[in-house]
């Protein structure tokens, strides 16, 4: 009789352990579904959205779109797109340069953030020196295809964008494409820089550059770079544009 009730203490604990086994594989399949569909949603939260494509420009002059989407957050200040790439952008300019790292151009919470502009630069956009910060996004969202400029056939075959403000619309055209130090004080002071200064950091980009085409770029330009993380501890990456 003792063996028998051990052997059916035996079996319950094995139907226990079984039970228990089942329930951490399905809690792991769940836990992993989960955490694919949370990461699918973050990575295509970085694209531009239907709804944020209506306020884009349509011309060169047309930049009632733009400013109704200023209406619905003030903090808007243009839209910035690159030929070719998934770089299309509306961009904000917020209190400090933390505000829109977690949040979206309608200032909505979002791990992809938005694209903003530098605090120390002009929301009217006439500085010398203009400076876009956005995340970097592995499916090459938000300014994750500025990787795609380190290739040479690439940055050679698209060299031009579009910068839209209140103001009207201007063309852009690709003058380098930079791998820099997280602490670049060059790279990182944009504003009203006077005509030393602006060579000064025409010199550094092409010393720092993977790829120019600067030849003809002086210091009376008006340049917009477009920073990002690279896959460096502290490294950075900028895609620069002379604003024609």
């Amino acid at each position: 009789m003792e063996l028998k009730r051990i052997a059916r203490l035996a079996r319950a604990g094995d139907r226990v352990l079984t039970w228990f086994a089942g329930f951490l594989v399905l809690l792991m399949l769940l836990y992993g579904g989960y955490s694919l569909w949370d990461t699918n949603n973050v990575m295509n939260g970085g694209f531009i959205s239907d709804e944020l494509l209506h306020y884009k420009p349509t011309g060169t002059n047309d930049c009632a779109r733009l400013q109704d989407l200023m209406a619905k957050n003030p903090d808007v200040v243009g839209w910035v797109t690159i030929d070719g790439t998934n770089i299309d952008y509306p961009f904000v300019q917020g209190k400090d340069n933390q505000e829109y790292l977690n949040k979206n151009v309608l200032g909505e919470s979002a791990v992809s953030g938005a694209v903003f502009l530098d605090t120390r630069n002009s929301r009217a956009m006439t500085d010398p020196y203009n400076l876009l910060y956005a995340h970097h996004m592995d499916n090459g969202a938000m300014f994750g295809d500025v990787d795609r400029f380190l290739d040479r056939g690439f940055f050679d075959l698209h060299r031009t964008g579009t910068l839209y403000t209140k103001d009207g619309a201007f063309r852009l055209r690709i003058v380098a494409v930079c791998s820099f130090a997280a602490s670049d004080d060059i790279i990182f002071g944009p504003g009203n820089l006077d005509q030393a200064s602006m060579q000064t950091l025409l010199t550094h980009i092409s010393q720092t550059a993977v790829h120019e085409n600067m030849d003809d770029v002086g210091p009376d330009a008006r340049i917009i770079a477009l920073s990002t993380c690279s896959d460096k501890t502290n490294g950075r990456r900028a895609l620069l544009a002379e604003i024609l």
